[in-house]
């Protein structure tokens, strides 16, 4: 028969008070102990969760050993939880959670109305809406299907009751949601529903076997059982002994200040207390505040008292995470002290880097290629995680792309790569694996593409031997593997699949294993009925204690009470519970908060505050407030000077001009850049920038030229032939880069001008001989050399063989004149040595229109400053092989756009 429960108040003996208790003459184990008997294996206990399996085992020991000092062994009951006890039954068929979720998305899909409902403006935005509903689904069945077993008709009774608390404009409002909520739960409710095959189980371990009779049952619960396992214990008492044992929260035997401050904490109402001297006095409370100032304060503070809790030797420590944000930022304070955390709670699937790899291939699919994206993807331990020269290939591809402000698209990426190249087979393994994940496709047929992405991309074996990956791979296995249509199923989108991979991810926890139980991290229902030397709530501020439930769709408070659902009242009320069994059953408890948020005063949780209201109202000290005076480090003033650095093992083999102009530029920057060979990587921009445009006019007068050299065309043709050329080239840009259109705009007007310059020059004797060389040339000395490395623009050449070279600037004629006039720029020269050759002159070309016309300026005594150019280079470079320091004494326009400010720190020393 079914017992009254067995009420043990909340305290730090509750299992040895419930062991005892249950030895007792009339409690369920009281008559084999009274014959003597040491076996209780033939007795069933049901316990919340395994770990409280060790303290009643414990507690049993304890009490047995108490009583009987002069027998030391016995075998125990059989314990075990609901969860593992229905686990140890034969395995029955079961709907995947995910076919679930996808069959009733497929049907809310069809009704326009529901996205005009909901106000989704795709598909897949229903797709959380079918998940509440199943939430919604499974509730009602937990709290209505065994009332519905009992009196057919109930359901819809208590359904009507529940919609009549509704006002009546709020129930025609919400009358659709109601019916649709109504349907999808009825028609889950068959054979292939989780929960009602559930109860089908429980009910079926309260049916005794044909070989033996059901075994006494002892069912522990902090709480009162739900309807299910109501149902499952009056079925199991019709056939054997069951005795619940709960809580006592009648009063008697709670604190009376916690009866005083909170007195909705007891099934009975507190008694007037008497207004005498002989009146019940309320005992001083054992746990302490720790208010601190800020996020970081908090966690200071409560990473302090920890460690100050494990040198006192307490090895049973729980931080009790109310608010997760304070929680991960403590933990990481412990272990940057090397001190580990089991988080019993876990988190989520998807914060973890497995999950993060599939999402950033989905994102790959999603965008077809886009370079940022794909980079991300690259960059992933998961992928080709056994590629021997993984890293050196995605250096390459990132290093290109960027330099080519390649934003994506499938053709555009793999074209800037040679063919047979490791960069090259990399992205055409990605892309012929994203080709695959287009159109629409069954659950299986998802799930095969996941599974042929795992193998092809090398990412199975990195998945297997991380511990998230393992339960990343298990989901995608889940996922559709039991889809039941014999037509293969509902079809579904790309889009919609991740969808559900998202929010698959999400539901699933990330458990890391747990090897050192010192300190545990759990929520504050996890603490139920389970004991600590020290107990730490992190989030003890009015946000968080009590949390803030949200309502789900139409399921107002009211409406839930009236289903027997869980409402918000219910939920706080038992969450007062919670934190009042933790006072009472640990000796020492810390309660920390945030004073201030956001520069905002942060309350305290209301329940404090009740709580010292009490106590001064009873004329009694305040709370203890624990704060530790962090130790301070004393740092020496260091001030920054101007670094310069000397590295004459790094001096360079090879120069080119623009790295000479950062030598006199700045040393420093030189160093940073060319001997340090610390290089920004450039970044990718929808927008083509300057160098873009300068590109591609260097590839127009390139081809340009090479046809009037070999075709000798006319000078009538050739604004004709600079035009198809310019299409050409911009035409493709435009392709790529839309807004390469002002770049083909600025250029036309340029052309006119430019064209009356070439020929003039042509008029003078000049002739185009090649461009875009690539040259090379040994500087060398008696005691060393360098070898001179760049690119000439273009050579031109007179009848009397003198050559010039000519350098191609996207400025004004007027700014390239006072460039030249500075002196400072040693380009031209430099192109000069590099030739190898004597060069009669050297001549900077403006593409840039002034007062609609273009022309070239001559470097001045070109010959002198080749000359004056090479010793400089000797001597510099000879000097930076001695040691030489190689200061940061470059001027602010210099200073303003250098890649390694951040090197030299100038603006801390300056």
């Amino acid at each position: 028969m079914l017992h009254s429960p067995l009420l043990i108040s909340p305290s730090i003996d509750f299992w040895p008070q419930t062991a005892a208790a249950l030895l007792e003459a009339d409690h369920m184990l009281g008559a084999a102990f009274g014959a003597g008997a040491r076996d209780f294996s033939g007795y069933q206990v049901v316990v919340p969760a395994f770990s409280h399996a060790v303290h009643w085992r414990a507690a049993l020991a304890q009490v047995l050993q108490r009583r009987s000092p002069q027998q030391a062994g016995f075998i125990p009951p059989r314990i075990n939880t609901m969860a593992g006890w229905l686990a140890m039954q034969a395995p029955q068929p079961q709907q995947d959670d995910s076919e679930r979720l996808m069959q009733l998305y497929a049907q809310l899909r069809q009704h326009a109305w529901l996205k005009k409902m909901f106000t989704a403006r795709r598909n897949t935005d229903l797709l959380p809406l079918a998940q509440t509903l199943l939430s919604l689904s499974d509730e009602l069945t937990q709290a209505l299907l065994p009332a519905m077993e009992r009196t057919p008709g109930d359901a819809d009774e208590r359904w009507q009751a529940a919609l009549a608390q509704l006002s009546p404009s709020a129930r025609s409002m919400l009358s659709d949601e109601a019916q649709l909520v109504w349907s999808i739960w009825q028609s889950q409710l068959d054979g292939n529903d989780k929960t009602a095959q559930r109860y089908t189980r429980m009910l079926a371990l309260a049916k005794p076997s044909a070989h033996a009779p059901l075994a006494p049952l002892m069912w522990i619960s902090p709480v009162a059982p739900e309807p299910m396992e109501l149902a499952f214990l009056e079925a199991y008492g019709e056939h054997a002994e069951v005795q619940p044992v709960q809580i006592d929260w009648r009063g008697p035997d709670i604190p009376l200040l916690y009866q005083t401050a909170w007195p909705e904490l007891c099934d009975a109402p507190l008694a007037p207390a008497p207004d005498d001297l002989f009146a019940p006095q309320m005992d001083a409370p054992t746990l302490a505040l720790c208010p601190a100032a800020s996020l970081e304060d908090a966690s200071l503070q409560s990473a302090q008292i920890v460690l100050d809790w494990l040198r006192q030797g307490k090895n049973d420590i729980a931080i009790v995470a109310q608010d997760r944000v304070s929680a991960r930022r403590l933990r990481a304070l412990l272990e940057r002290a090397q001190v580990s955390v089991a988080d019993e709670t876990g988190w989520k699937l998807s914060t973890t880097r497995a999950a993060a790899a599939m999402a950033a291939w989905c994102d790959v699919v999603t965008s077809r290629g886009e370079t940022t994206a794909l980079l991300d993807l690259l960059k992933s331990p998961f992928i080709f995680a056994g590629m021997a020269d993984k890293s050196a290939a995605v250096m390459q591809i990132e290093w290109q792309l960027r330099r080519e402000n390649i934003s994506g698209e499938w053709r555009s990426v793999q074209a800037a790569f040679k063919s047979g190249s490791l960069a090259a087979e990399v992205l055409q393994a990605v892309a012929a694996q994203a080709a695959l994940f287009e159109g629409r496709k069954n659950l299986i047929d998802w799930s095969a593409c996941a599974q042929h992405l795992l193998d092809a991309l090398d990412m199975r074996a990195a998945f297997t031997q991380d511990i998230a990956g393992q339960q990343v791979l298990q989901l995608l296995d889940d996922l559709g593997a039991r889809q039941s249509d014999t037509d293969g199923g509902e079809l579904f989108s790309f889009s919609e699949w991740r969808a559900l991979l998202n929010l698959q991810l999400d539901a699933v926890t990330f458990m890391p294993p747990i090897t050192d139980r010192r300190i545990v991290m759990l929520p504050l229902n996890g603490a139920r009925l389970r004991n600590f030397d020290a107990v730490l709530v992190i989030g003890a501020d009015a946000e968080h204690l009590p949390s803030q439930p949200q309502e789900t769709l139409f399921f107002s408070n009211a409406v839930r009470h009236e289903l027997g659902l869980p409402t918000r009242l219910s939920r706080q009320h038992q969450q007062l519970r919670d934190l009042t069994e933790l006072l009472c059953a640990n000796r020492e408890v810390v309660l920390c908060w945030q004073t201030h948020k956001d520069g905002e005063p942060n309350p305290k949780s209301p329940w404090l505050e009740r709580l010292e209201l009490c106590l001064a109202k009873a004329g009694m000290a305040p709370l203890r407030e624990l704060r530790h005076d962090l130790p301070l480090h004393e740092l020496l003033a260091a001030p920054s000077t101007m670094p310069a650095p000397s590295a004459a093992e790094l001096t360079p083999a090879r120069l080119s001009a623009s790295a000479y102009n950062r030598l006199v530029a700045c040393p420093y920057q030189f160093f940073a850049q060319h001997m340090l060979r610390v290089n920004v990587m450039d970044e990718l921009s929808d927008m083509p920038e300057k160098r873009d445009y300068g590109g591609w006019l260097h590839e127009i007068l390139m081809k340009y030229h090479e046809a009037l050299r070999d075709a000798k065309t006319p000078v009538e043709q050739r604004a004709a032939l600079l035009a198809t050329i310019s299409d050409e080239v911009f035409g493709k840009a435009i392709r790529e880069h839309p807004a390469a259109l002002g770049y083909e705009a600025r250029w036309r007007k340029v052309m006119p001008a430019y064209l009356v310059w070439a020929n003039e020059r042509e008029a003078q004797g000049w002739h185009f001989v090649l461009g875009e060389l690539p040259l090379q040339h040994a500087l060398a000395w008696p005691d060393g050399g360098i070898e001179l490395y760049g690119r000439l623009d273009r050579v031109d050449e007179n009848a009397e063989g003198e050559r010039a070279v000519l350098d191609y600037k996207t400025s004004s004629l007027p700014s390239l004149v006072a460039k030249l006039k500075n002196a400072e720029d040693h380009q031209l020269p430099f192109y000069g040595l590099l030739s190898g050759q004597t060069m009669a002159a050297a001549h900077y070309v403006a593409l840039e229109p002034s007062r609609d016309k273009t022309g070239d300026v001559a470097a001045p005594d070109f010959e002198k400053q080749q000359q004056a150019l090479q010793q400089q280079i000797i001597t510099v470079v000879q000097a930076i092989g001695n040691d030489a320091p190689l200061p940061a004494n470059g001027i602010e326009s210099v200073c303003q756009y250098c890649d390694v400010r951040g090197l030299c720190r100038k603006g801390v020393w300056q």
